[in-house]
């Protein structure tokens, strides 16, 4: 993909374009829920500044490969007859990422109350990505 510009001014009325040319208003839900996985994608990158264990960039560096196609796949809404067909989240992604949380929990202690955000700028950075899409989550 070559991208001659950033900008498109096609949004200037209020409406944006999804990834099939439908034209929605910018506070639709659908464009809500990949504005809140790019804002989410954006934040471990700034983590990951903040991160030497090697590990951990691998599990943040795909998980924001998974979250780019996840900005993807609700770009492009279901239709029928296509040409080609989009991209989509698969199952065996869901599975990855919940067997990363599985494995790096295993290696914690027991929680007996809710962790608050912080520790280090890594640890903090994370926590604001998992409320970029946490927050949003019910419009």
């Amino acid at each position: 993909m070559k991208l001659d510009r950033i900008y498109t001014r096609s949004g200037d009325d209020g409406r944006t374009s999804l990834g099939d040319a439908a034209r929605l208003p910018k506070f639709h839900v659908r464009v809500a829920a990949y504005g809140s996985v790019d804002e989410a994608n954006s934040v471990i990158g700034i983590a990951l500044l903040h991160v030497s264990d090697a590990d951990v960039c691998d599990v943040l560096s795909r998980a924001q490969n998974d979250l780019f196609d996840l900005g993807g796949d609700l770009c492009r809404p279901e239709r029928e007859h296509r040409k080609v067909e989009p991209l989509r989240v698969s199952e065996d992604q869901v599975a990855w990422i919940e067997e990363q949380i599985d494995a790096f929990n295993a290696a914690l202690a027991p929680l007996d109350s809710f962790v608050l955000p912080g520790g280090n700028h890594a640890a903090a950075d994370l926590h604001h990505a998992r409320t970029a899409c946490a927050a949003r989550s019910d419009t």
